[in-house]
């Protein structure tokens, strides 16, 4: 249900439009480009072949893919330095 002057579905369509974006997003930046490295770029440890079959492109050890994973923190997408609530108090 749409309200003012759009038309019925918009909302919908904007919702969907939106998060099909994210996900191809989403899927560019995880897709390893090229060939896999035999040893790791970061600890030069041998990578596994089967990780390298499984993930055409790899560059990182497993250990070290775990760690730069666990290292990547998401930020809140509030600025709660400008919202009105905390100028309330």
């Amino acid at each position: 249900m749409a309200g003012g002057w759009s038309r019925d579905g918009a909302v919908s369509e904007q919702i969907e439009a939106s998060i099909s974006d994210e996900l191809a997003r989403m899927k560019a930046r995880r897709a390893p480009v090229g060939e896999s490295l035999t040893h790791c770029a970061e600890c030069e440890e041998e990578i596994p072949e089967a990780r390298r079959v499984a993930l055409p492109g790899v560059k990182l050890c497993l250990d070290c893919q775990q760690e730069r994973d666990g290292a990547f923190k998401t930020r809140g997408g509030i600025n709660r330095r400008g919202s009105k609530d905390s100028q309330l108090k």
